[in-house]
């Protein structure tokens, strides 16, 4: 058979793997209108392309035909036959030359409406991603999600190239194709039909076979990208290092490699098998056209042209007959992929805008909490069953984190909020920055509401370092211009001598383009807090929140990163998680936080000599000289007053 068959043959072979899959996938309502939606800005383009697919198939019928009369002009001979042979000749060159140039505008516009639909989608779902809540990253599996972005969207796109070019393609096709074999001779039609059968079935349980072998071969491709993932990163690797038998990883991950390699083999023997029986089939019915029609034409019934046009059609019927006969799971399977990847942009995201939400004033400092109750959203309102690989998400409603907690951070006052692990002090400085939103009560920066603010002015106005600052695998440069994209050199100099890094950067080989590494491991933690605190420096927030900057430092590099902080503090209200209390000994308030409430709030040696928790607290971490004693955890909203060391 010829490659439009051979083509064919491998397309319905996918759609044979696909089909148990595709079928018992349900939709959702509304899926093809939101496709449609989608593909309304490429609709001359669409239109273009199809004209030139109707083109291409009625040239693929024309060709034999005319072949045909090459053959009559020639047995019947004449004393024009040369002339018309000629002219058949250079008919069927034309007509190869239209098809080549209608290839080639086929590509450009299937290549053009492909790749648009891909940059839309993937812009859409990488967008709304972003804007999805801090516990929908905790919850999904990184793969599955990427794959949404690469292998869903891929698949949706093939629904406007591939699957529609060969719905129309072979529906043309396969009707001009029928019409005029039967036209010419339906007995040979007929006949030539009746080995179709014979294909198609044994095709389907090859199919099926074939199906279990490659999902196999995903779920062991699967895994084996997550060892390597796991393994490759920075910390898996030190944890191997440390821990781990490399003879054992190796044997492990060579028994699953092996298996993907007896797989291989089994899917190029099936597949082959597919193909070879498709050829045999193929050319069994040319052989029965080529008798019946050699026996018709010595008779007299049909001419030789005939028996030569009928053979090559019958190159052209199988081909767009195997294929339309899973048309369905084609398009099936370009619609389960666009809903798939509706189903990432149906979830809501956690943080949005509001239509009329106005700007924080320049230096607002003023912070303040109004009977803030906070609960963390449940599984089902923030996830997906696909992207955490679970049968069904856990729909129960989690216990509040924060009950009525009420207070206000005056510009320029020290607060420290104090309490054991769990009493809510990390949730209450994401909600001052909006990485979730209060369940109730009311946050307010500078007398506004966080929810009524716009996301730009409440950004610039609030500065955050984590316990473990995270630098992208960049430049120094690019990652210190995250927070202000347009910064000149000079202003990231200054911002690195604030937070005392500048003779480090100054030294390296590369300065500011300098590759930081992954998550920034070619520093140390101190140099990598301090790269995180001028990145703060250089956004100019007036409120900062300091996450247990100094949680997992040596004294050396806390000394230094206290020295950052005292740059990075001055002058602005500051909210900091910290475990050493000696940062909160001079705060103007503190605040005793305990189960999601506030249960003591005063100076620090109001707090010790009421004996309640904070002086518990503060006798386990001073008092207390038993290494046992773990450190309890501190948060603080301070200002322009230096931390102590």
């Amino acid at each position: 058979m010829g490659p439009t068959s051979g083509g064919s043959s491998w397309t319905m072979l996918r759609s044979i793997q696909n089909s148990d899959r595709v079928t018992q996938h349900q939709l959702s309502q509304g899926t093809t209108r939101r496709i449609l939606r989608f593909a309304r800005p490429y609709r001359r383009d669409i239109l273009v392309f199809l004209v030139t697919v109707v083109f291409a198939a009625a040239i693929g019928v024309a060709t034999p035909v005319l072949a045909g009369h090459v053959v009559n002009a020639i047995t019947t001979g004449g004393a024009d036959a040369a002339s018309i042979v000629i002219r058949l000749a250079l008919t069927i060159a034309g007509l190869a030359v239209v098809d080549a140039f209608l290839s080639l505008a086929q590509r450009w516009y299937s290549a053009r409406i492909g790749e648009g639909i891909i940059l839309d989608l993937r812009t859409r779902v990488y967008d709304h991603v972003q804007r999805m809540p801090l516990q929908f990253f905790t919850r999904t599996q990184t793969g599955a999600l990427v794959s949404r972005l690469n292998n869903d969207v891929t698949g949706a796109q093939r629904a406007f190239t591939s699957t529609l070019s060969g719905v129309v393609s072979n529906v043309i096709q396969l009707v001009l194709t029928a019409a005029v074999m039967f036209s010419l001779s339906w007995q040979i039609t007929v006949l030539s039909l009746v080995l179709l059968p014979l294909f198609i079935v044994p095709a389907r349980r090859v199919g099926k076979r074939l199906a279990e072998i490659t999902r196999e071969s995903y779920n062991l491709d699967a895994k084996m990208n997550a060892t390597m993932t796991e393994r490759f990163n920075v910390s898996g690797a030190l944890l191997v290092k440390l821990f781990g038998r490399p003879e054992a990883e190796a044997a492990r991950f060579g028994e699953r490699a092996q298996r993907v390699r007896d797989i291989g083999v089994q899917q190029a023997m099936y597949s082959r098998t597919f193909f070879v029986a498709m050829l045999l089939v193929a050319s069994l019915a040319q052989a029965l056209t080529y008798g019946l029609g050699g026996w018709l034409a010595v008779t007299g019934s049909v001419t030789a042209g005939t028996v030569v046009t009928l053979a090559l059609l019958l190159t052209r019927l199988y081909g767009p007959l195997t294929a339309l006969s899973n048309v369905r799971v084609d398009v099936m399977s370009a619609l389960v992929s666009f809903d798939r990847v509706f189903e990432v942009l149906d979830l809501k995201p956690g943080i949005e805008e509001k239509p009329d939400a106005v700007a924080i004033p320049a230096g607002a400092g003023r912070l303040e909490f109004r009977d803030v109750h906070f609960r963390y959203p449940s599984a089902d309102e923030v996830s997906l069953a696909t992207l955490e690989d679970v049968a069904a998400l856990d729909r129960t409603e989690n216990a509040p984190v924060l009950r009525g907690v009420d207070f206000t951070v005056e510009p320029g006052q020290l607060v420290a909020l104090v309490g054991p692990s769990g009493a809510g002090k990390s949730t209450t400085s994401m909600l001052v920055s909006r990485v979730y939103d209060a369940t109730e009560g009311a946050v307010r920066v500078g007398g506004i509401d966080v929810r009524d603010a716009t996301l730009d002015s409440l950004r610039d106005t609030i500065g955050v370092v984590t316990q473990d600052s995270h630098l992208f695998h960049e430049t120094i440069a690019e990652n210190l211009r995250y927070a202000r994209p347009g910064a000149t050199e000079e202003q990231m100099w200054e911002a690195l001598r604030g937070a005392q890094v500048a003779d480090l950067v100054r030294a390296l080989p590369d300065g500011l383009d300098t590759v930081v590494g992954e998550r920034g491991y070619r520093f140390s933690g101190g140099e990598k807090q301090r790269l995180a605190i001028a990145r703060l420096l250089l956004k100019q927030p007036t409120i900062v929140i300091l996450d247990e900057a100094t949680a997992h430092l040596d004294s050396e590099s806390e000394a230094a990163v206290q020295r950052a902080l005292s740059t990075a503090l001055t002058g602005r209200t500051a909210l900091v998680i910290a475990h050493r209390l000696s940062t909160v000994r001079e705060a103007d308030l503190i605040l005793v936080l305990d189960d999601g409430r506030i249960v003591e709030r005063g100076k620090h040696a109001e707090l010790v000599a009421a004996g309640g928790l904070y002086a518990e607290l503060y006798r386990t971490q001073f008092a207390d000289s038993s290494p046992l004693v773990p450190e309890v955890e501190t948060v603080i909203i301070p200002v322009p007053s230096p931390i102590e060391p």
